[in-house]
């Protein structure tokens, strides 16, 4: 079996112990660059062999997100083989990242990093981009939990082997497409908005606005990040018309997922507000967050 570890720290610090022309041979079976001894390769044992290109992957931006310049051009040696028509985007630290404005498809980002870590480029990547694909790579298992915070597909540990990091790739552009698919389904056969009426006017709110509704002096008031809306109505009827984005934390509550900022026992906090936690819901509301989670980006390690 192929144990070629090319992600593993000592060899990527071992440069100037190793002579320079084992980081310049490429397989001669499948074109791969290897940090390895060639030998290895020669006994026709590729990690590469049985991967099936992927064709519709033309339109798949892959971005690479790491301040040293050879496992950049590594990581896409490895992409360009499974998914040879990918857009490959490389962002040498978490400020050109940001600062480019780009929104790949699947982004490989490294955690130790100058200036700024990959960590703090996540959450301030996750302000404006919730859709991105996010994979941790990174010698650091302590940040794993960190990782869930800002929503990351997977959690690579290096050292890990190149069949692992193809994995891993392939499964997130089949993420990917399940995601667009759903998204498309959910468009279709979803209500667009919400109609109420509210000060003798009907008016129609899109369920993506509302950060959080509540009861309140016997009235339903929805909150928006740009204003707050009352209407007369139950509850229990805008919960079951709001779908599994939402949920019922306390009798006089219900909130959206995708506004949360962080939770206890007693209270959620949200982009804008906060509701009530009741006791007994708790429970069942970590579980359900979690699975809205691995729909919009579930996390992985090995």
């Amino acid at each position: 079996m192929f144990r070629a570890r090319f992600l593993n720290d000592r060899i990527w610090r071992a440069k100037i112990e190793m002579p320079q022309s084992i980081y310049s041979i490429k397989c001669p079976f499948c074109n791969i660059l290897l940090l390895c001894f060639p030998e290895i390769c020669r006994n026709k044992v590729c990690p590469y062999e049985n991967l099936e290109k992927d064709k519709r992957s033309g339109n798949v931006r892959i971005g690479i997100c790491d301040d040293e310049k050879e496992i950049r051009n590594i990581l896409a040696e490895i992409i360009q083989r499974v998914f040879p028509e990918a857009e490959l985007p490389f962002y040498p630290s978490g400020d050109a990242l940001l600062l480019s404005g780009s929104q790949p498809d699947i982004l490989f980002l490294d955690i130790q990093m100058p200036d700024k870590s990959g960590m703090e480029t996540a959450m301030e990547l996750r302000k404006k981009n919730k859709r991105t694909i996010l994979i941790f790579v990174t010698a650091l298992e302590e940040y794993v939990f960190q990782a869930f915070d800002v929503g990351a597909y997977h959690y690579l540990v290096k050292p890990f082997s190149e069949e692992k990091f193809a994995e891993v790739l392939q499964k997130a552009v089949k993420e990917l497409e399940e995601r667009e698919k759903a998204e498309s389904a959910e468009t279709e056969k979803k209500t667009p908005s919400l109609m109420i009426t509210s000060g003798g006017k009907h008016i129609a709110v899109h369920w993506e606005d509302i950060v959080y509704a509540e009861i309140f002096d016997r009235k339903i008031l929805l909150h928006t990040m740009d204003e707050d809306i009352e209407y007369y109505g139950k509850m229990k009827e805008l919960e079951t018309k709001a779908g599994d984005s939402f949920y019922r934390s306390h009798r006089a509550y219900l909130v959206n997922f995708d506004y949360i900022r962080k939770y206890d026992a007693t209270t959620i906090y949200l982009e804008k507000g906060q509701a009530l936690m009741a006791k007994q819901n708790y429970r069942e509301f970590v579980k359900s967050y979690l699975k809205y989670n691995q729909r919009h980006g579930e996390i992985g390690r090995d």
